[in-house]
């Protein structure tokens, strides 16, 4: 008997999630709060940096990066110069919206100055305006570096 009344019950609730539902009325936007074709703009623009090309991208820069700062971590200038090497002279991602710019042009530059670097404290200083440009750029963007 309970078993009966178990599947009359699922069998009744199954119903009822397969049921038609009823759509809600479009919501009627005010013109004062619609977006504007500059904000229709900026947005189509970052959902075009939402792709995995994109996201491979920054993985690669952070993996860079990592290197970059484990070598130094660990006293190894010379082991610091293949990913500085790589983050100076990489490849874009085409289309980076032109406020991004000086972040990009920034870590490329503070790189340079990692593989210019005779010493660990300027390539230590050289990488931590790397990671600044990285955090400014992710600020800009509104994404949250993890």
């Amino acid at each position: 008997m309970k078993l009966h009344t178990l599947l009359i019950v699922g069998f009744a609730l199954g119903m009822t999630g397969c049921a038609e539902k009823e759509q809600a009325a479009p919501e009627v936007v005010d013109e004062a709060q619609a977006p504007s074709p500059a904000d229709e703009a900026s947005s189509a623009q970052l959902k075009a940096w939402q792709n995995d090309e994109y996201i491979q991208h920054m993985h690669d820069h952070a993996d860079y990066l990592d290197d970059l700062n484990i070598a130094l971590a660990e006293g190894d200038i010379v082991a610091a110069m293949t990913p500085a090497y790589w983050l100076s002279r990489h490849d874009s991602v085409e289309g980076v919206p032109t406020e991004w710019q000086p972040y990009l042009e920034g870590m490329r530059e503070a790189s340079i100055a990692v593989e210019r670097s005779t010493d660990l404290d300027s390539a230590r200083a050289a990488a931590e305006r790397i990671t600044a440009q990285c955090q400014g750029c992710h600020e800009a963007a509104g994404v949250l570096a993890e």
